[in-house]
């Protein structure tokens, strides 16, 4: 299942969602697109800086408290192999 990002976190997931097209696009008619590849990569990771670091208190919560993050469970089972 396939997270929903946050209303903050949209436009870098738009922008994921458009690289692995341009991806898919490239191996499915052999066409090397590795320097668009990277400078959209590139783009993603300065949003990702610019977003994450601008966060106010709320939007902090809501990652916090986001579907996706790991529970406790999650970590013990990894952790312990026998865990009851």
């Amino acid at each position: 299942m396939k997270s929903q990002p946050l209303d903050f976190e949209k436009p870098i997931a738009e922008l994921e969602q458009k690289l692995d097209e341009l991806r898919g696009h490239s191996r499915e008619n052999n066409v090397n697109l590795d320097p668009e590849v990277r400078r959209m990569e590139s783009k993603i990771e300065e949003m990702k800086r610019q977003v994450y670091s601008t966060l106010t208190a709320w939007q902090r919560v809501q990652i916090a408290r986001h579907t996706a993050r790991p529970y406790s469970l999650d970590y013990l089972q990894l952790s312990f192999s026998d865990f009851i």
